[in-house]
């Protein structure tokens, strides 16, 4: 955001509201809460690649499932007695547990696998586009197909992934009974630790040399090339740590919902990530966290109200936000601010000038 005195101080009160949240809204409310602001932190993973790197992608939603998974079949797992399989495989007449499923039996493998995942698969993947060259709307498209590929598959695989249903019925993690409103207290300090921490650490991220040398891609790759700096690595490492981000939200969000499934992670999901971030603002991280939050608010209110509507009020959104807001809410109001410091200078200009 702007370096204007208020916006750098934004941060206080919406803090202080979240640490009450717990004391003022009902347990339904807080979880509720809590699934956004574990899609908040899969936000600021698209400005850090699309604000800040100028790399669109449309294929977030492949490791929002990586994550959600990831903690899904663990949990699933765990719920069950010694010797049996999830019931969707019974049903399927599936005899042993397949063997990529075995290693989800280990809860620290499972947590491993929410981070080490995605930013394999991530950045094996930007590394070969990238190599080749490959940007904008082609990268953007490539993306696209992934997305649609991944959730094609697990709705296809329904023996051994769940398929359109996905994976559900988790009673317990790590001793703790899900649905209770204790354990809705603690996921939401959880989540709201973490977004804090990947806040501050993107954050850092930016202002280091590597976010430097990222938006001067993102500008002018050419140039920076013949500077005599290899832009790939860059590109790839930020595509990775957004996938990290997204993986971790997909997993808060597996814990908050209880559920997750390949209707979370298709093409229209990942649009609406994106569409999130616009609305909020794509260089603006405090923007991203805002319009994750109002988006997926709205999402659940017109939902509720009219379910056949939200897709055509979404992609109205997008469009005026494009229209007449490319900068994104967060821009709005640094433009605001612009206008209100410059009128309030204004007489102090006029009387130098009348000074001289």
């Amino acid at each position: 955001m702007s370096g204007h005195p208020i916006l750098r101080h934004a941060w206080i009160p919406l803090i202080g509201l979240a640490v009450l949240a717990p004391s003022l809204v009902s347990s339904y409310d807080l979880n509720l809460l809590g699934r956004f602001l574990a899609m908040a932190i899969l936000a600021i993973g698209i400005v850090l690649i699309w604000g800040e790197g100028g790399i669109l992608t449309l294929g977030q939603g492949v490791f929002f499932g990586l994550g959600g998974y990831s903690i899904a079949m663990y949990l699933k797992l765990a719920s069950l007695d010694p010797g049996y399989l999830p019931d969707f495989m019974e049903w399927s007449g599936v005899m042993s547990l397949p063997w990529w499923w075995v290693p989800f039996r280990s809860p620290l493998l499972a947590l491993l696998a929410v981070v080490l995942l995605p930013a394999l698969f991530a950045g094996l993947f930007a590394w070969l586009v990238f190599r080749r060259r490959i940007a904008g709307v082609y990268f953007a498209l490539i993306t696209q197909a992934v997305a649609l590929t991944f959730a094609t598959l697990l709705t296809s695989q329904q023996s051994t992934t769940g398929g359109y249903n996905g994976l559900t019925g988790f009673t317990t993690l790590f001793g703790m009974e899900l649905g209770t409103e204790s354990a809705n207290r603690t996921l939401y300090w959880v989540t709201l630790g973490l977004l804090a921490a990947v806040f501050a650490g993107t954050k850092w991220l930016i202002g280091s040399r590597f976010g430097t040398l990222l938006r001067a891609t993102r500008d002018g790759e050419n140039r920076v090339r013949f500077l005599g700096y290899d832009t790939t690595p860059y590109k790839v490492a930020a595509f990775a740590l957004s996938a990290v981000f997204a993986s971790i939200g997909g997993a808060l969000f597996t814990l908050h919902a209880g559920v997750v499934s390949p209707a979370f992670v298709g093409v229209v999901p990942s649009i609406e990530m994106i569409v999130w971030v616009a609305v909020g603002g794509r260089n603006s991280l405090w923007g991203a966290v805002a319009g994750a939050l109002i988006v997926n608010f709205a999402k659940d209110i017109v939902s509720s109200a009219m379910p056949e509507a939200w897709l055509y009020v979404l992609g109205l959104v997008f469009i005026l936000v494009v229209t007449f807001l490319p900068n994104g809410l967060a821009g709005l109001v640094d433009d605001l601010m612009k206008r209100r410091r410059n009128r309030a200078d204004a007489p102090r200009a006029a009387m130098l000038e009348e000074a001289k």
